[in-house]
């Protein structure tokens, strides 16, 4: 069976950006331990996602190179590890950062940047500079190739990021996260998975980090199999409140026969009818004064 094994990182953050370095590096290590592909870290773990309650000034100072020392750090441990490692950072920007992860594959090349679509304008963030696109590719692993996307916590309520992602032919997607992961966040996950057809793996904080309680899991996306009456629980992974590495094993072939059948994805849509979705001109009476086209 061709199963790829992805590590959440759930840890807590120390209170430096070289805490960080140190701690990530040491999991890292304990991830390829365990026998992961593929490690992922919480959003925007270069500083912990320690951006509320202080002066904007101050924890956009903290901001790094998506091509510096601490970055690149990890594309060299990716290398030393044959692992693939997805790195969340807060991104140098010209006008303000950027909440990012950069995604490299076990020979330490970088495959994929990609800055938070769906920045919580609503609150501190912002004061971040929003990605402008969603991207996939196709990530060398020792399992063979697997296609991946990425969203970053709130993207997850916007069901378009997903069904982009699907659509630029995504079969996993990874989810750094920095909240509490409740019934019904953990549920617009579980439907992502289900409609587009792909597995979701989301990393959050443990419990100790302010604002986040755990919980950090994976979907795999597969929710009928050959003689099995009925459906069953996509969710393969679902960890607890605590620190620690939670690693989910995900059949890719099992995924992909299961794409090659099924009627969700792109099997059946009418795209031409789904205008008003890219409409800037349609009103609702919900539309708040600070959307952003």
């Amino acid at each position: 069976m061709n199963m790829l094994k992805v590590a959440l990182l759930q840890i807590a953050p120390g209170k430096t950006l070289g805490e960080n370095l140190e701690k990530g590096i040491r999991y890292c290590e304990m991830a390829k331990a365990g026998g992961a592909d593929l490690a992922l870290f919480p959003e925007m773990w270069s500083n912990g996602y320690n951006i509320y309650g202080r002066p904007v000034e101050e924890w956009q100072a903290e901001a790094v190179e998506g091509n510096g020392d601490f970055v690149n750090a990890f594309g060299s441990l990716a290398k030393e590890l044959n692992m693939a490692i997805g790195i969340t950072l807060l991104e140098k920007c010209e006008n303000a950062p950027r909440n990012s992860l950069v995604l490299f594959d076990r020979f330490g090349e970088r495959k994929l940047v990609y800055a938070k679509v769906h920045t919580c304008d609503f609150d501190v963030e912002r004061n971040l500079t929003p990605g402008e696109n969603f991207f996939v590719t196709e990530l060398d692993t020792a399992r063979g190739a697997v296609k991946v996307g990425v969203m970053i916590c709130y993207d997850r309520e916007f069901p378009e990021s997903a069904r982009i992602l699907m659509l630029k032919g995504a079969e996993l997607v990874l989810v750094p996260n920095a909240c509490p992961m409740e019934i019904n966040r953990l549920s617009q996950l579980r439907a992502r998975a289900f409609e587009n057809m792909l597995a979701i793996a989301t990393c959050n904080y443990p419990e100790t980090v302010p604002d986040c309680n755990g919980g950090s899991s994976v979907f795999d996306g597969v929710a009928y199999l050959p003689g099995l009456k009925g459906s069953r629980d996509t969710c393969i992974l679902q960890a607890d409140g605590k620190e620690g590495i939670y690693v989910a094993e995900l059949d890719l072939e099992q995924l992909r026969r299961y794409r090659e059948k099924e009627v969700h994805g792109n099997a059946y849509r009418h795209p031409k009818k789904y205008g008003a979705l890219t409409d800037t001109k349609m009103e609702a009476p919900f539309i708040r004064e600070n959307y952003r086209e």
